[in-house]
């Protein structure tokens, strides 16, 4: 069966450059390999060579070509966000939009993999970790393809938020994306080009896994994977649209052992403050070394971790990010808490307005100046005894949302046939 071929949004800008690498099929009537081209957004079109267009494709002639982005954001709006070059396979498309130009990496799913693992996580992790990261990847993916392409079929209407004068309850999914099927960074999978897939293995892997994603019921596994659980993994319906999947449901990360109900505020507190024993509980530097890039291997308390605002600074951030103007702050209190303790919704208290937020990545967003690491947090005001001055401190557990485990099945489709194999995954640990 032919592999689908993936549209990929690299980024949004109103001025950019690229180099070809190799002869490319465009508008132009000879591409030049390793010219450096510049193009302009104006008057909402793009401006190349002096021409104006409404999009533009450079296509590669054949698969040695290549295109290189000298500086391309990534970990947007995240704590390690930061520009860096990055190459690419595959086409590349030039789409005006009224935001500016968009730049697309049309390239099929498997090589599109091939960079996420070792975008994801570190190319010189093991094989076989490399190779389950590869099917939850894939079923991710093609879990998203699928439904997207229900909705068009079903002409439904898809809302991603539940907005009333009280609350603001709202889900962030690939769906955000409309030209596009994915985007290239961490709203959606971390795909940063063949700069990342620089070593033998991992194409081994992606050859080896080819096709093979996790299945459930019928259906490809909407799979979900996150940094570190915190100690236990959450339902899918918690964090994101209200849906349920049995296969994504609440597990302590130390299947030995129970948890306590995390729902319960105080034995939320208890679990949050303290550090329970857990796979992704380590500071092995071996192990991270293996596992994380360079860039997250920067983030050193992740298990459990503390932020801390002044009253005014946190006037200003839930301000800013929210678009909302509360006044002062009074209090951050907890609604509600899924299986896991991250809280599904908040209630920020100010002297001017009370409103309920939620989910777990707007909570995220608007409670740091990038993404607070989780939703599993506590807060405690502090006053300070000499000079009446207000403290709010943060204690969270985790990084990132939600891991799998379930009882799946494993499909491929790239034997020209459906092959499925029955049986039990735990997918725990440092992803």
């Amino acid at each position: 069966m032919t592999q689908p071929l993936l549209q990929v949004g690299i980024l949004t800008a109103e001025k950019l450059s690229f180099i070809l690498h190799g002869i490319y099929r465009s508008v132009l009537s000879v591409t030049e390999t390793g010219k450096l081209y510049t193009v302009q957004w104006e008057d909402g079109r793009i401006r190349l060579d002096g021409q104006a267009y409404e999009e533009v494709c450079f296509d590669p002639v054949d698969e040695s070509g290549f295109f290189t982005l000298p500086e391309v954001t990534i970990g947007v709006n995240f704590h390690w966000e930061r520009k860096e070059e990055q190459s690419f396979r595959g086409a590349l498309r030039l789409v005006a939009t009224p935001e500016g130009i968009v730049v697309i990496n049309s390239i099929p799913v498997e090589a599109y993999l091939t960079s996420v693992i070792s975008s994801e996580m570190n190319a010189s992790a093991s094989k076989e970790f490399l190779k389950a990261h590869a099917v939850i990847s894939r079923s991710w993916l093609l879990a998203q393809l699928e439904k997207n392409n229900s909705i068009r079929t079903e002409q439904s209407v898809y809302t991603r938020s539940q907005v009333t004068d009280m609350e603001m309850i709202r889900w962030y999914d690939r769906e955000d994306h409309r030209l596009f099927d994915v985007c290239a960074d961490d709203h959606c999978q971390r795909y940063q080009g063949i700069t990342r897939a620089s070593l033998p293995i991992v194409r081994e892997v992606i050859a080896e896994t080819q096709g093979e994603v996790l299945w459930y019921d019928g259906r490809i596994c909407d799979a979900r994977f996150s940094k570190c659980c915190g100690g236990v993994t959450e339902q899918f319906e918690y964090c994101w649209e209200p849906v349920s999947h049995p296969y994504l449901a609440a597990r302590r990360d130390d299947v030995s052992q129970d948890f306590p109900d995390l729902t319960d505020e105080t034995n939320a507190i208890r679990w949050i403050r303290s550090s329970p024993e857990a796979f992704c509980h380590t500071q092995d530097k071996r192990i991270l070394e293996q596992v994380l890039n360079q860039y997250d291997q920067e983030t050193v308390d992740f298990y459990r971790w503390q932020v801390s605002y002044g009253a005014e600074e946190l006037d200003r951030l839930i301000r800013k990010k929210s678009g909302i103007d509360f006044g002062e702050i009074l209090a951050i209190e907890p609604v509600k808490r899924g299986l896991s303790g991250r809280l599904e919704k908040l209630r920020i208290v100010g002297s001017l307005r009370t409103y309920v937020v939620g989910k777990e990545l707007e909570i995220r967003r608007i409670l740091s100046e990038s993404h607070l690491y989780s939703s599993a947090f506590v807060v405690e005001k502090r006053v300070s005894e000499t000079d009446g001055s207000v403290m709010f401190v943060f204690t969270g557990a985790g990084w990132g949302m939600v891991l799998a485990y379930a009882r799946l099945g494993l499909l491929s489709w790239a034997t020209g046939g459906i092959r499925i194999k029955r049986y039990w995954l735990i997918i725990s640990g440092m992803w």
